[in-house]
C-alpha cells in the first residue's frame, strides 16, 4: 500500500502487531533467532545493542539471553538526560537494574561507568514500526535512532564494513510496499523478520 500519510501506517501497522496471538509471538522470536543465531555478521560481533520490546514488538529477550550465553556484551538504549531526542547506550546483564524512561519503556538507570561509544559497538538492532522494500524504516517519530546512526550513513557510503552496523528487526505484518522518506531518514542495510533475513545493500 502506498500512501504518504506516516502516522496512518504506524496507526495501522501497531494495531496489526497489537493483534498476534501470544502463540504467534512466540513462534516469531523464535524464528527470528534462528536468522539471528546463524548469522556471521552477529556470530563475530562482541559488542551488540539490542532493545528491550514495547508497544507488541518482537520479542528480543531470546536474542539477549543467547547473547549473555555465547558471552557477547549486550547493551541497551537510554534516552540521554541532557541532549534531547539523543540516545546513549549502556550494558546491560541479568543484575542490570531497570527503570522506565518517559515512553513507558525500561531501560538501565543511568551509569556512566556503563556507557559505551556507538562507534565502539558492532551491531546495533533497531526497532522499527514499518519498512519496505527499500530498506527505508519507519519509527515512532522520536528520530532518536537516524541521529544515532547518521555518522554510520555517512561512513557506509564508503566503507561497508562502517560501524555500528544496523540490523532492523520486526514482524513480517510490518513490510508495507512503499513509505514515504524524508532527508533525515536513514534505510538499514539489512531487517531481521521471522520469515526471512532482507538484504538491502
Amino acid at each position: 500500500m502506498k500512501t504518504s500519510n506516516r502516522a496512518e501506517i504506524r496507526q495501522r501497522i501497531r494495531k496489526q502487531r497489537f493483534e498476534l496471538t501470544p502463540e504467534q509471538q512466540r513462534s516469531s522470536a523464535f524464528a527470528l533467532l534462528q536468522h539471528f543465531s546463524t548469522d556471521q555478521r552477529v556470530k563475530q560481533a562482541q559488542y551488540l545493542a539490542l532493545y528491550l520490546s514495547s508497544d507488541g514488538e518482537l520479542n528480543t529477550q531470546p536474542l539477549i539471553d543467547w547473547c549473555w550465553q555465547q558471552g557477547k556484551s549486550v547493551y541497551l538504549p537510554v534516552i540521554h538526560p541532557f541532549t534531547k531526542g539523543h540516545l546513549l547506550f549502556l550494558k546491560y546483564t541479568p543484575h542490570t537494574q531497570l527503570t522506565q524512561n518517559q515512553y513507558g519503556i525500561s531501560e538501565p538507570k543511568l551509569d556512566i561507568r556503563s556507557i559505551i561509544l556507538p562507534a565502539k559497538l558492532d551491531i546495533i538492532c533497531t526497532p522499527l514500526v514499518a519498512f519496505d522494500n527499500t530498506g527505508a524504516r519507519l519509527g515512532m517519530g522520536g528520530g532518536f535512532y537516524d541521529r544515532t546512526l547518521s555518522s554510520w550513513y555517512k561512513d557506509y557510503q564508503t566503507n561497508k564494513n562502517a560501524k555500528p552496523y544496523p540490523l532492523g528487526i520486526a514482524h513480517n505484518c510490518q513490510q508495507v510496499d512503499s513509505l514515504p522518506c524524508e532527508s533525515w531518514d536513514i534505510p538499514l542495510p539489512e531487517i531481521f523478520t521471522p520469515n526471512k533475513q532482507h538484504v538491502f545493500s
